[in-house]
């Protein structure tokens, strides 16, 4: 049995093409940028990997790099 899941994005995206997309494969949290209609580069994290980054997200460790 498969756990791929489709490719998301957040509902704060819309349609300005300003997002990433992520996905379950094979194990792993890929991340893309949606601007080149999936032919570009896909980042692959450990599930714990993005576990740590996204503790850090929740935390607004990061907040500093929108701003």
């Amino acid at each position: 049995m498969s756990t791929d899941t489709p490719w998301i994005k957040a509902s704060r995206s819309g349609n300005s093409g300003n997002c990433v997309e992520m996905r379950i494969h094979a194990g792993s949290v890929e991340v893309r940028d949606t601007k080149q209609d999936g032919g570009g580069p896909v980042l692959g994290f450990t599930k714990d990997e993005f576990a740590a980054w996204l503790d850090g997200a929740k935390k607004g460790e990061f907040d500093h790099l929108a701003d």
